[in-house]
């Protein structure tokens, strides 16, 4: 029979950085994990995602047992990486911060598309350009 979780945390953390300081310690303290375990799991895998936040499903079990899911990165900040700004514009209808074509939309796309409410790349890109546009910027 299968475990079952008794508390389930979500996470975002960048790739490959993480460590038991706050706000990642205390939150899972909380759950009564293993700090120092989840760091060098969470960091083996996610070595090749540094630089990228990435979100993490982590199931806590009752014998203090866990395992991690890791997503693909928010489709946000693989926009404003794509484009190189830090942050979206306060006004993306009228302030553009850059452009981003369509060949990284679908880049961006395929790469979300499991972790996205579409079957098809074309529905995932359009997913994604609305993203874009809500971020301030201009898909061409």
């Amino acid at each position: 029979m299968a475990k079952k979780p008794v508390k389930t945390l979500k996470l975002m953390i960048e790739g490959g950085k993480a460590n038991p300081a706050p706000p990642i310690g205390p939150a899972l303290g909380q759950a009564k994990v293993n700090i120092g375990e989840f760091v060098t799991r969470f960091n083996e895998g996610t070595k090749n995602m540094k630089g990228d936040l990435v979100p993490v499903v982590i199931n806590v079990y009752e014998d203090r047992t866990f395992d991690l899911t890791f997503k693909s990165p928010t489709a946000t900040s693989l926009i404003l990486k794509a484009i190189n700004k830090d942050k979206g514009s306060g006004k993306p209808n009228t302030s553009k911060v850059g452009t981003i074509s369509k060949a990284q939309i679908k880049q961006i796309a395929e790469k979300k598309l499991k972790d996205l409410n579409a079957s098809t790349v074309e529905a995932a890109m359009k997913i994604v350009e609305g993203s874009a546009r809500s971020l301030g910027a201009e898909v061409k």
